[in-house]
């Protein structure tokens, strides 16, 4: 163990912490992070409109209460928040990269919308000319006449299904916006008496317009070729990421790794985040859409199945171990430091644990911090593949207390909050031997 442990801290933890600080990397993160709370407000629209509880469809009490148009609330916001999530990140994701080369995130984040918009391709619809328009009665030579509008853009552009081509684009002109700004051979200077706003729009002028004619001719070129950015990279990279995230072996590659992480003194939710959040998050995303359309969802692993069945307590599923601190444990320090962690645990915040006991380099609690989340994962896909729970559509906050999460993220399903009992259960044993162990080594030192 010892061995492994000197070979981890000297040839695999550096890698990590320089992945951890990777510039796009973090903007990745710190994108997604900004519109977490419009993604959450959709999620619990789609489970509003969706909540699995009896006599809650649109026959029984909501109907009766709010009127036969009631989803629509739900309908509309979803609408403007997960329906538009590709677009929404375009933004942020360009304007944290520019934030950390210190130049105007504003602009870089206007720039990448705009860019984004130029990439998306545009359909000619045809249409028969109706009678009337909005009520509105129309001449009688135009009516059955076919007509033609051209503009239109499918919504899927602007959605999840569209997102890795959004966080291309902001991670790319922003680089190229970045270096003209930078390289300084563009900026008109104007005179000193100009005010400040008018100077800063002229200095950035020449660059943003040289970033967006290149992208225009870019799309000039990809037009040619029959398909568009979002659905190249949808089909040659976001797809298969998707379908071997949404394995068991996925899954399993994701609960591992995060532990190591932490193990090993870094903060493995953190180093994982962009994969979670361009990932897995988006799956969570495509199965309310699913259900919002009435279809039958497709993905089990998603960000809200490991926070629902698996963080629960925070990584390692810690609020186990302060539970078999608390029943069995001997140790005044352990015991002491468990009250001090327990009421943030409860909200999945663990740092008191793993910084504090320590679970961080200590051999005693290797194998249930890191495999035990592991056997958690194993259980939870299974018991959703076989149909027993739900597969998880809300994106609830990563705070939610445990069993309440799981509960929320599945549309408020019985039986996915007792599978998480289950699991916290299941995890009360897995480290009651480690803390037996630790009683031992204490009695052992006296």
């Amino acid at each position: 163990m010892k061995g492994l442990l000197n070979w981890f801290e000297e040839h695999f933890i550096p890698v990590a912490a320089k992945i951890g600080s990777q510039r796009h990397l973090v903007a990745i993160r710190d994108g997604f992070i900004a519109i977490m709370p419009l993604i959450i407000a959709g999620s619990v629209a789609v489970m509003i409109n969706n909540l699995s509880l009896p006599g809650y469809d649109h026959n029984a009490l909501m109907s009766k209460i709010f009127g036969d148009g009631w989803r629509a609330l739900g309908g509309n916001v979803w609408w403007g928040t997960l329906a538009m999530m590709a677009l929404l990140v375009s933004f942020t994701i360009a304007y944290n990269l520019a934030k950390s080369y210190d130049v105007n995130p504003l602009t870089a984040g206007v720039l990448s919308v705009s860019s984004f918009m130029v990439l998306i391709p545009q359909m000619f619809v045809s249409a028969s000319v109706p009678e009337a328009l909005d009520g509105i009665a129309v001449p009688a030579e135009l009516v059955g006449k076919t007509i033609g509008t051209w503009g239109n853009i499918n919504w899927s552009f602007l959605s999840y299904s569209s997102l890795f081509g959004a966080i291309a684009v902001a991670l790319i002109v922003t680089e190229i916006y970045v270096k003209l700004v930078k390289s300084k051979k563009f900026e008109i200077k104007l005179p000193e008496n100009v005010p400040p706003a008018v100077s800063k729009t002229f200095a950035t002028l020449v660059p943003v317009m040289i970033t967006i004619f290149i992208v225009g001719f870019a799309q000039v070129w990809i037009d040619k070729t029959g398909t568009s950015v979002s659905k190249f990279l949808l089909d040659v990279v976001q797809k298969p990421v998707s379908e071997v995230g949404n394995t068991l072996g996925g899954a399993i590659a994701v609960a591992f790794s995060n532990h190591i992480f932490w193990f090993f003194g870094l903060h493995g939710s953190n180093i994982l985040d962009p994969v979670m959040q361009s990932v897995f998050m988006p799956l969570a995303t495509a199965n309310a859409d699913l259900l919002a359309q009435g279809k039958e969802m497709t993905y089990i692993v998603t960000k809200s199945f490991f926070d629902g069945f698996v963080y629960m307590g925070g990584s390692g599923t810690t609020v186990g171990l302060l539970a078999a601190i608390f029943v069995f444990g001997k140790d005044k320090a352990q015991r002491s430091i468990a009250k001090i962690a327990a009421p943030t645990s409860l909200f999945n915040i663990n740092e008191p644990v793993v910084f504090g006991l320590p679970i961080v380099l200590n051999p005693l609690f290797f194998l249930p911090f890191v495999f035990g989340p592991v056997i958690l994962t194993i259980i939870s896909y299974t018991a959703t593949a076989v149909g027993l729970v739900p597969m998880t559509s809300v994106i609830v906050p990563w705070t939610t207390p445990p069993v309440i999460g799981a509960f929320l993220a599945t549309n408020g399903s019985v039986a996915a909050a007792a599978l998480a009992l289950f699991n916290l259960a299941l995890t009360v044993v897995m480290y009651l031997p480690f803390v037996i162990l630790s009683n031992r080594k204490l009695e052992k030192s006296l």
